[in-house]
Order: C-alpha cells, then structure tokens, then sequence
C-alpha cells in the first residue's frame, strides 16, 4: 500500500527508481542470541513486506525487537533463521564484504543518535558517502554537485559549512536524511527519528521524512514507540516480545 506518486520522483535529478517488486521482503526472519537456556529471542519469526514508496512505522515499546529487526533488514545484523530480500537481492547469505557494498549502495540509515561525523561541516557528512566509495574527479565532482542540492532541498544550504555543534537537533536530523537518501537508495530505516526532539520539531521532521519519501517513491521503515507520529506513514505494523502483529493499523494522510 503505496501513498506515492510515481510522477512526484522526477521532481529530483537523484530520485529513486521505483522497483517492481517489493522494496522489503521479510520472511521467517529470526533472531536468537546464545544456546541452550541461556537463549534469547530478539526477533520470533517475523514476515513483513514493504512495497516501493511504502512508508511504515514499526510500533513497540523498549525491548520489544524493533530495532533488532531494523538492523537485520539493513545488513547490519545476520538473521538466525529466515529470508531478507531489499530491492530485489537477497541479502541472506552474504558475506561481510557483501553486505559492506549492500550498505553503502541499496539502503540508506537514520539512526537515533543520528552519528554525524563531529569534525566534518553538514556539506562533508554527506560527501562521506562517495568517498567511502573512492569518489574521484568528474565523480567527486558530482557527488558535491548532488550534496548541495539534498541540502538546498532539506532546506540547509545555509548551513553547508557548519559543524554538527552548531546545528539544531532538528537540523542535525534533517543532514542526516540527506546522507541516507545520498545515493538515492530504494529503503531508507530510521531508528526513532524523533526521540531526542520535542513534539513540534519532531512533528516537522517527520513531515520532511513523509514528503521526501513520497516524492523520490523510497520505501521507509520507521521504528517508533511514540503513536503520535504514526499517523504521518501509510500503515503501522506493531511488535512485541519480537513477534510481529497480526493486524496492521492503517496510518491517516497527512
């Protein structure tokens, strides 16, 4: 269930290629720390499929999974157990050096802590993705090509050559969606966005997620804990005790 319209991402040189297929594809996924009785299930076989431009909220409360979930479907965790499919790959059996170029290229994070380089001016914490990636010549040249115009249209060109220290928190926010959108990735996974801002910056941060989404058609996973932001995704999918919901709550317009 998609909110997006396929005309709105030509609205950006850089907008996400609509795929096909699902953008998400979570099936039996399991996650299980240690053996034996001393073992934990973080995450009890969960299914969830997320299609292009689909934005969801995942709802749980501290403890329950979510952000283990987040992490498996980014490659940044290995699932006990299950298939994890993004933007068509199968991300299952890779190896480290697999998932390393999955990350850098197929989706994009937002983490809670929000990780910006602390050195680094707005403008450079987005070129640290190109080169990561050896950008060099006509290619780096691009690259701040593309890095100022995310800022221009996260509305930050004016704070291109700040350091995070001197952002706001909802700006540091808004630099960190710029470097996850930064090459343009089918799933962008945002780990509570909104829990270290107050209820207005985190209601303005979550309309900049929703319209940036929307506009390039890139899938969003949003995990959350606070239902007053659920209503800005298309559907709110709840967990408990690593065990998914069975019935999805449809998120309002906004």
């Amino acid at each position: 269930m998609s909110s997006s319209n396929p005309s709105d991402s030509s609205a950006h040189s850089g907008a996400a290629v609509l795929a096909t297929g699902p953008a998400l594809r979570l099936d039996g996924v399991r996650k299980v720390y240690g053996t034996g009785e001393n073992a934990i299930v973080a995450v009890d076989h969960a299914s969830l499929t997320v299609d292009g431009g689909e934005i969801v909220a995942l709802l749980g409360p501290s403890g329950s999974g979510k952000t283990t979930l987040l992490s498996i479907a980014g490659g940044l965790l290995a699932a006990t157990e299950g298939t994890v499919v993004v933007g068509g790959e199968d991300i299952s059996g890779h190896s480290p050096r697999e998932l390393t170029e999955f990350r850098r290229s197929k989706v994009g994070f937002v983490f809670q802590s929000v990780n910006l380089v602390p050195f680094l001016t707005a403008e450079e914490n987005l070129l640290v993705v190109s080169e990561l990636a050896g950008a060099r010549g006509t290619v780096r040249k691009q690259a701040r090509a593309r890095a100022k115009e995310l800022l221009a249209e996260l509305g930050l060109s004016h704070r291109a050559g700040n350091l995070p220290a001197q952002l706001s928190g909802g700006e540091r926010q808004r630099v960190a969606i710029g470097r996850a959108l930064f090459n343009s990735p089918a799933l962008v996974l945002f780990d509570e966005p909104t829990s270290a801002l107050d209820t207005k910056i985190g209601e303005q941060v979550m309309e900049l997620i929703q319209s940036e989404m929307r506009s390039r058609g890139t899938a969003a996973v949003i995990v959350t804990h606070d239902t007053r932001m659920t209503h800005y995704a298309d559907r709110t999918v709840r967990i408990v005790d690593g065990v998914l919901g069975l019935g999805d709550a449809a998120g309002d317009d906004h």
